[in-house]
Formats: C-alpha cells, sequence, structure tokens
C-alpha cells in the first residue's frame, strides 16, 4: 500500500520534480529579491520525537488501538499551512495517544462509552484534509489523553435504490473508491471537492463541504436523505424521506456539526445518473464588472451551469489559463439525459450582452474544459497542495481564504478585500504580495470569493506570521458582511475573529446546550466551533 505523507498532501512518492523544485526557488528569489533560497528537507519520521501515550488500552478495545508512531504522527494534524508547516519542522508536541480504527457501529460506541468515563478526548478523522485545525489533537489539559478515531475500515456501500436513485453508504468510504462502485451501476454522486481524493462522506457531511457544482448542487447539504450519527450519549437514525416539514431538521443538525456531537457513521444520499452530454466554453472580458454581471445574470438564469468559475487576470496569469490581460470565466454544462448546447448557447448570449469575448463553441471538441485555458487552470487547480507544501519547505507562505456575500455588495466587497489583504501582509511582512481572487461558487441572491496570496517569511518566523494574517483576514471577512467560511469548515482556525462573532450568542448557547445533551463529558472534538459546556478549550491562535 502507498504511505500517505505525514508533512504534506498525498504520497510519499509524489513529489515535484527538481526542475520544478529549482523552477520554484528562482521565482521565490525573484519576487522577493532574495540572493539564495534555502529548503528544509523532507523530514523523516526516525527523526521525530513524540512522547509516550498516556492512556493504559482498555480491555476489548486493544485490537482496534494503535501506537503506531507514522499513524500517531498522521493524526496530528490535518492539510492546512500550519499543519504542514509544523510537521516540515518536526513539531509534534500533542499528538493522539492512540489512533482508534473501528470496524463497526458497536465498537465506535464502545470507544465512547470508555473516553466518556475516563476524560479522554476523541477526535473524528475521516481523511485528514481539513484545512482549518478540524482534526488537530491538541485538546488541552481538561483531558487525559486524546484518540484520534479513524473511519477508514467503515468503506462499504451498504445498498442502492436504484429506481429512487439514492444508496446507503457508509461514512468511512473515500471519494474514488465511493464513485467507483458507484459507476458500476450507472450512478454518480458528483461531488468533487478539492480533497475528494484524500476525504471521506463522513468528512463531508461533518464540514457542510462544497463540491464541483459551482451553481445548484455546491454543497453536500443537496445529496443528504438521511443519515446516522453514533453519540456518548447513544445514536439517532433519520428517518429516509425526499423531503419533509416535520420540525427543526435532525439531518440538517448533524451537518456541519464538525464532530463535536457525534459521529456520522453512514447516510443514504441522492445519486445521478452518469452525464454523457456536455457543453463548455471559456468567455474573456477585459472589465471586471461586466464579468460579474454576466455571472450572477448566468445565475439568475435557470441555466444551472455545472461549472461557472470566474478567475480575475491575476489569477488566470499565475495558474497559466491566461496572459493577465483579462478575466476569465470558464463555462460547463452536463446532462445525462437531454443535450445541452442550448444552454451553453443562452449563457454565451448573456455574456456577449456584457461585453464577453468568446470562441465560437461549434469549432470546439468535446473536451473543451480539458483543455486551452480551462484544462491549464484544471492542472493548476490539482498541483496546487503540492506546490504549496514545497513553498512552506522554503519557509514562503501561500495560502487562500474564501467566503460569501450577496450581488449588491460584491464588486466593492472583493476589490476592497483584495486590497486591504495586500496591505495587511505589507505591513507584517514588509514586502509586497499579490492577492487573486476566483468565483467558485454563485447563486442567484450571491457568490463565493475565494482569496489566493503568498507572503514572504522564513521558516522560523512563517507559523506566527501566517497566524496574524488569518486573524486578520478572519477579521476582515467578517467586518464587511461576509461569511468567515463558505466551504472549508470553521475547525478552529476560523472561530478567533470570525466565527465566534459571526454566530448569534444566543445560537451559541443552543449548540453548547444540545452538545451537552449528546456529549455530557464535552469529549467530542473539544475546542471545535463551540467550547463545551463550563469548560475553555485554549486555541492556538490566540
Amino acid at each position: 500500500m502507498k504511505v500517505r505523507k505525514f508533512w504534506g498532501w498525498g504520497y510519499e512518492d509524489e513529489l515535484l520534480s527538481e526542475e520544478e523544485e529549482n523552477s520554484i526557488d528562482k521565482r521565490i528569489a525573484s519576487t522577493f529579491q532574495l540572493d539564495s533560497v534555502e529548503r528544509i528537507d523532507i523530514p523523516k519520521v526516525n527523526d521525530i520525537e513524540l512522547s509516550k501515550s498516556k492512556l493504559i488500552p482498555p480491555k476489548g478495545l486493544e485490537d482496534i488501538l494503535s501506537d503506531d508512531k507514522l499513524e500517531r504522527l498522521n493524526h496530528t494534524y490535518g492539510k492546512s499551512f500550519p499543519d504542514s508547516a509544523r510537521s516540515i519542522l518536526g513539531k509534534f508536541p500533542f499528538p493522539p495517544d492512540f489512533v482508534a480504527f473501528p470496524k463497526s457501529e458497536d465498537d465506535i460506541s464502545n470507544i465512547l462509552d470508555w473516553a466518556s468515563l475516563n476524560d479522554v478526548a476523541v477526535i473524528p478523522y475521516g481523511g485528514g484534509s481539513s484545512v482549518c485545525g478540524g482534526v488537530e489533537t491538541d485538546v488541552g489539559e481538561d483531558f487525559k489523553g486524546v484518540i484520534s478515531l479513524d473511519m477508514k475500515n467503515l468503506d462499504q456501500i451498504i445498498e442502492i435504490d436504484k429506481e429512487s436513485r439514492t444508496a446507503l453508504i457508509q461514512g468511512g468510504i473515500f471519494g474514488p473508491d465511493l464513485e467507483s462502485k458507484l459507476k458500476e451501476h450507472e450512478l454518480t454522486m458528483r461531488h468533487y471537492p478539492q480533497s475528494f481524493e484524500f476525504s471521506t462522506l463522513g468528512g463531508w457531511i461533518a464540514t457542510r463541504s462544497g463540491g464541483h457544482y459551482a451553481t445548484l448542487y455546491t454543497h453536500i447539504d443537496d445529496f443528504v436523505e438521511s443519515l446516522t450519527m453514533i453519540t456518548p450519549s447513544g445514536s439517532f437514525e433519520t428517518r429516509r424521506l425526499p423531503g419533509s416539514g416535520a420540525g427543526p431538521s435532525p439531518d440538517r443538525f448533524a451537518i456541519g456539526s464538525e464532530g463535536i456531537m457525534g459521529i456520522i457513521t453512514s447516510a443514504s444520499m441522492r445519486l445521478q445518473d452518469r452525464p454523457t452530454f456536455r457543453a463548455s466554453s471559456t468567455v474573456e472580458f477585459e472589465d471586471y464588472q461586466d464579468a460579474l454581471n454576466t455571472l450572477r445574470q448566468i445565475s439568475q438564469s435557470g441555466l444551472f451551469p455545472a461549472n461557472c468559475r470566474l478567475l480575475d487576470s491575476s489569477e488566470a496569469l499565475l495558474n497559466g489559463a491566461g496572459d493577465g490581460s483579462r478575466h476569465l470565466l470558464i463555462l460547463s454544462f452536463e446532462s445525462a439525459d437531454h443535450d445541452k448546447s442550448h444552454a451553453l448557447e443562452r449563457a454565451l448570449e448573456i455574456a456577449a450582452e456584457n461585453k464577453g469575448l468568446y470562441e465560437d463553441p461549434q469549432t470546439q471538441s468535446k473536451d473543451a474544459h480539458r483543455s486551452g485555458s480551462s484544462g491549464n487552470w484544471r492542472s493548476s487547480f490539482i498541483k496546487a497542495p503540492y506546490l504549496r507544501e514545497s513553498f512552506t519547505r522554503r519557509g514562503i507562505i501561500q495560502d487562500t481564504f474564501e467566503t460569501a456575500i450577496t450581488w449588491d455588495k460584491s464588486f466593492e466587497f472583493i476589490k476592497d478585500v483584495k486590497e486591504e489583504t495586500a496591505r495587511i501582509i505589507k505591513r507584517i511582512t514588509g514586502k509586497s504580495s499579490l492577492v487573486t481572487c476566483r468565483i467558485t461558487h454563485s447563486y442567484p441572491d450571491g457568490l463565493a470569493p475565494y482569496f489566493t496570496f503568498g507572503a514572504y517569511a522564513t521558516p522560523e518566523t512563517m507559523i506566527d506570521i501566517w497566524k496574524e494574517i488569518k486573524l486578520a483576514t478572519n477579521e476582515l471577512c467578517n467586518s464587511k458582511g461576509g461569511t468567515v467560511t463558505h466551504h472549508h469548515a470553521v475547525g478552529r482556525d476560523h472561530r478567533p475573529n470570525g466565527y465566534d462573532k459571526q454566530r448569534p450568542e444566543l445560537f451559541n448557547r443552543v449548540l453548547v446546550s444540545a452538545k451537552s445533551t449528546l456529549d455530557p463529558k464535552g469529549i467530542m472534538n473539544p475546542g471545535v466551533l463551540i467550547d463545551p459546556k463550563d469548560k475553555t478549550i485554549k486555541n492556538w491562535m490566540t
């Protein structure tokens, strides 16, 4: 089996070539006017010291608890910038005492029972791809130990109802395995977050993940029909229904709960027939306001493109999708039932009315969405996590943050956030930074801007500098009326200056009360979203 990197994204054998590494050195030296660029060596397991487990495995659970060093390293952090930075620097002061690999729901119940009786924190772990501190095992001093509970053994499709186009699926299944098994039945869920390869169904539901569709089916919420969640106080299973008006939804309560209430073990998911009709094109704009107007009008037209992503000119340039002179709108339609060329034609008419320029779709190949500027951006998008870890090995911060805002505020919001983020980075680092934006999802009433930035630092300063920038951008999005996160979840990193301010205080008390009912000892992912009742979990960012 291939071995996952404990210090970065992907597998140990997935590294950039020496030519690519040298190109990064030249780019950093040129950007920040440096004479030379040094790299931190890739860390090795044997070079890192871990504290010994403080816990004694209870009888009956020994077979599903592991203190393997590599497993403990891999389960200490997620995959955010500071996670990667701390891993590359060999900083693992608070690893899990054990990693649990339950094989059944009974195993999970037994672990939670034991953990509750012994004040042991439990961190639910799907694919470990969190970029917001959602699976970190530093839980402070209120607990006697911590277990990372890995769901990888609960990874089966239990049953498929093809007539209703739904399937009952265990929460630990990874994205590629899920789609591969559904393909055998000519079905698909069509939910592709950027972390698709290394994330699970349960993780998608727990974090309200955003996926492939830029309009209509944007979040995992749209696909959940029912679910089962095991908590320290017991479990509940919701009724499988296409829709219901029977009171507050227990499904919605679990979706986005980020592991603080319990563990989502299975869910009945809405599926689709696999698409066979596709139509796509790329539109160029000289003026960003024209591009935004086009995006809004398409979003309000009822056409519902599968892909409708807007790259500003700098984002397009950095990703090899343009020369930096024009903004790009990537359009794609798909269906399993009917031809989508008419939908594309209408979208292009809207673009033309807003001064958009494009090639005649009739002259483009069927896989145009995988070639040209659109294909270049797609390739860069997939490779982004591997590039970021190489920048991190040089102490350079490459990171992103995303939000959502209504259309009436959109143009000024994007302009102000880009400008103010650049000023924040200049103030903190003393060096200028380029801040770019792409629109990843759009709705009839608003859109989701996704910002990318680079910032100069050194291996010694990069974590503190990242933290300062993160707190400032949390505050920036919040103060201008945006959300602190559109699809990356809250975790621990988006709480300070973000979710703690965005969330109504009365609702915070509701969540704390609900958690005290489902999780009386406050053992489930403490510090994520809220603090448990009568506990204040120290956040490493503050």
